[in-house]
């Protein structure tokens, strides 16, 4: 990559070219760190593993991720490290080839740990790039980020099931290719950042809130915004860890097929990432929110009761809609405190990704003990908690009334 090729945005101006590579090189990294739970069929045979071994795994990849990214917002919305993104690629680099070559369950934590690390390097600063890149389309300019993300996280199960599981384990090593190529896209991305005028240290306590509101009022919003997160997070890791188990134990389906069904699911969350950021610039983040989260519950409650056709189209229906809460909820965020970017930013990824990782763990503790169709039944009325939306307060009055 080029300098020109990422050339400086004009004042108001979208800078479609940062969006796009940021977008593929989110892409790239969710790719990557979607690769663990794919494997988790083969984890679990090779190594006799037991769910909540599983759940572990998830939960040592995603508390390092959780705890570390907002640590890494909050220092690089003093500092900025231009550079600190290819570095967060390299990690997951070798935390791969660690689980592609791993002996036994101690390394393929260590594995775990590094992915944990890089995504947790990746996700503030990359999120901070986007809505400097915006031109001021925030919401939209999330949704392009986010819908790399999850587009890499959607191609993850399809590519364990035609390449990794035929092949097994070291397989996985192929993916470095990946991680090579998003390092050499961010180190692009690196320059044009450190170019900008935003690449300097910021004056502590600068427009850190939302200008209208108080620092009680804000902190009760971060604090609906994380019980949230919460429902949509323990959902999705329901689904993301224990799909295919379900699919695998109901309908006696075969890895690959389960693997395929995760896929249409993955894909859905994608489509409703796009959908979410550009919708919330035009009718409120607020609304978006509300929506989503609890709009899905029928179709919560109805999965695990219906057949198989009907399960892989419902999971698609709660995927797509589910998917568009988040980038309402970061932007959303974001307005609160826009002082805190990255801090923001780091703690609702990493809010999201321990709260995934508790919860994958808990359910396969679950799972182990009740079984996957339970685990499934209980999950069913998490979407209740999106009643907690009618407790935000208005950020822009003209939408989010």
């Amino acid at each position: 990559m080029t300098d020109t090729t990422l050339s400086r945005p004009k004042a108001g101006g979208t800078a479609l070219p940062v969006l796009g590579t940021i977008s593929v090189c989110h892409l790239l990294n969710d790719l990557i760190q979607s690769l663990l739970p794919a494997i988790y069929p083969i984890l679990k045979g090779g190594f006799d593993l037991s769910f909540a071994q599983i759940g572990l795994l998830t939960l040592t990849y995603q508390i390092t991720a959780s705890l570390l990214q907002p640590i890494i917002g909050l220092a690089t919305d003093r500092r900025p490290a231009p550079y600190s993104l290819t570095i967060g690629m390299g990690a997951s680099l070798v935390g791969l080839v660690t689980l592609a070559f791993a002996p036994n369950y101690a390394a393929l934590l260590i594995g775990a740990t590094l992915l944990g690390f890089g995504s947790s390097v990746f996700h503030p600063e990359a999120s901070r790039i986007a809505r400097l890149a915006s031109g001021g389309a925030h919401g939209l300019a999330q949704s392009l980020f986010q819908v790399g993300g999850n587009a890499g996280s959607a191609l993850g199960p399809l590519l364990a099931a035609y390449i990794i599981l035929p092949r097994g384990q070291e397989s996985l090593s192929w993916f470095a290719l990946a991680a090579l190529g998003g390092m050499a896209l961010l180190t692009g991305i690196g320059r044009w950042y450190a170019r900008s005028d935003h690449a300097r240290p910021v004056r502590r306590g600068a427009g850190v809130r939302h200008p209208g509101l108080t620092r009680g009022q804000v902190n009760r919003a971060l604090a609906v915004l994380m019980v949230l997160i919460l429902s949509k997070y323990v959902y999705l890791a329901c689904l993301t860890s224990y799909y295919t188990f379900f699919l695998m134990e109901r309908f006696a389906m075969a890895p690959d097929s389960a693997q395929l069904c995760l896929f249409v699911f993955l894909a859905a969350v994608a489509a409703g990432t796009i959908i979410g950021g550009p919708v919330g610039d035009r009718i409120g983040r607020k609304t978006v929110i509300w929506i989503s989260i609890l709009g899905i519950l029928p179709f919560t409650l109805l999965l695990p009761h219906v057949g198989l056709t009907a399960t892989v189209a419902l999971s698609a229906v709660i995927g797509l809609a589910l998917a568009s809460a988040f980038p309402a909820i970061i932007v959303y965020a974001q307005e609160l405190m826009p002082g805190r970017v990255g801090m923001v930013s780091g703690l609702f990824f990493g809010l999201a990704f321990g709260i995934g990782g508790m919860a994958a763990a808990g359910l396969g503790v679950l799972a182990d003990w009740k079984g996957i169709s339970f685990v499934f039944q209980a999950c069913s009325a998490v979407p209740l908690l999106g009643l907690f939306a009618a407790l935000l307060p208005n950020v822009s009055p003209h939408k989010d009334s």
